[in-house]
């Protein structure tokens, strides 16, 4: 066992270290008064109106995708309308990027279709457009927040995963995440949320026979997180799929397997600037263990072909050991009674859903029956030199490679 301080800078990414040890700061926000309520403008929606989102929303054909939810909201006459226009038209967002990153229909501008980065900031346009809302009808901040549950809600697919009943084909479930650390780099894309999108309705063929997968996208933000979201998202789906994978991106030039997740939070600011260092709040905290683990066929992955990134079994964590009062790594897991601190990827909110996952796939009695874990991607880089322009081809050919990759991961894993 060696410290966590030593052994960081070598083995993590530049993501995952930011995870490890950067300090959280406040999160300053807008305040809006409307005739209904006093809403506040987030700070993620507060980035919006800077050049690059613009650019980004622009060359991809989704600018319009918030003027035009704000002028059908502005046709509802009552509460009931206006959840029915933030329900169709949040879905439609959710199927407009899919669409696009599968190649059907216009790609509305330049930017390639393998871009999660318009779904992102779309999304964004559309909540702000919730939270200043201000209809003839009453409208307080309780149903206020369950119209903007519901657009989160469908805008990331979570409404709309649909396996198909019956034998013959396996039923498959993959989750990604928005990108993170915008504050950092504002051009920011995740090839989690790209895999998502580039995967969700498909069908992967396997050794073991054909492969309908299903996806979500999951908020960076921590307050989602503690409210449920991964509970109330993926409880329905856990009884019924062959196979679940949470995926993020992770560390620079290979995937992870990640062995063991530890019910710890380290307190790295997330996309609304708010840090969280805590035990993970989960229901039933009296029942929680400190740890989880992959059912993943970690072998069979690391050991097969699945593309030109090295995929490795990480099966290190950091830990108190019973008895101890400082953090320790420990390269092959955690020991008997130890508190965590870290899973193998890191005390972030990758780790966190995959804990969250794996518990409640326990929780729920599946067990070793139900494969299911976490996989880091890679970290997705621009080009060298490229410190300014949105895009680049090696940006867009590492990104292909790796929603590529991740599709034969989940081949595998099936099969395996």
């Amino acid at each position: 066992m060696i410290s966590l301080r030593v052994r960081i800078g070598a083995l993590l990414g530049p993501a995952l270290v930011a995870c490890l040890t950067a300090p959280a700061t406040a999160a300053p926000a807008t305040s809006t008064a409307t005739g209904n309520a006093t809403s506040t403008v987030t700070v993620e929606e507060q980035r919006l109106d800077r050049a690059v989102p613009q650019e980004i929303l622009r060359r991809s054909g989704f600018a319009d995708a918030a003027p035009e939810f704000a002028r059908a909201l502005g046709t509802a006459r009552s509460y009931a309308q206006a959840r029915a226009v933030v329900v169709r038209e949040g879905s439609a967002l959710w199927r407009r990027a899919v669409e696009r990153a599968q190649g059907r229909g216009p790609a509305g501008g330049d930017l390639s279709r393998d871009d999660d980065r318009p779904l992102y900031w779309a999304r964004l346009g559309m909540t702000r457009e919730v939270r200043t809302y201000d209809p003839e009808f009453a409208l307080d901040d309780r149903l206020r927040q369950a119209l903007l549950d519901a657009l989160e809600r469908t805008s990331r697919g979570q409404t709309d995963i649909r396996h198909p009943h019956g034998k013959g084909v396996k039923r498959v479930l993959v989750t990604g995440f928005d990108p993170f650390t915008l504050d950092r780099d504002i051009r920011i894309s995740n090839p989690s949320g790209a895999s998502a999108l580039a995967l969700d309705g498909t069908v992967i063929e396997t050794a073991d026979g054909p492969a309908r997968v299903e996806t979500a996208v999951f908020p960076v933000r921590w307050r989602d997180f503690a409210e449920g979201t991964v509970e109330r998202t993926l409880r329905p789906y856990l009884p019924r799929v062959d196979l679940f994978a949470t995926v993020s991106q992770g560390r620079v030039g290979r995937f992870d397997i990640e062995r063991t997740n530890g019910a710890w939070r380290g307190g790295f600011a997330d996309n609304e600037n708010v840090g969280r260092t805590e035990t993970v709040p989960v229901a039933d905290p009296a029942t929680q263990p400190q740890w989880t683990s992959t059912t993943l066929p970690y072998a069979a992955i690391v050991a097969a072909d699945t593309g030109p990134f090295p995929v490795y079994d990480n099966t290190s964590v950091t830990e108190i050991p019973a008895g101890g009062i400082e953090p320790v790594v420990r390269p092959d897991g955690p020991s008997p009674g130890s508190t965590a601190r870290a899973g193998g990827g890191g005390d972030y909110l990758s780790n966190e859903i995959a804990y969250r996952a794996t518990l409640l796939r326990d929780r729920l009695g599946l067990g070793a029956a139900l494969p299911g874990g976490h996989v880091h991607t890679p970290v997705l880089r621009f080009g060298a030199g490229n410190t300014t322009e949105v895009t680049d081809p090696e940006f867009v050919r590492n990104r292909l490679d790796i929603i590529a990759q991740v599709r034969s991961i989940v081949a595998v894993a099936v099969a395996g």
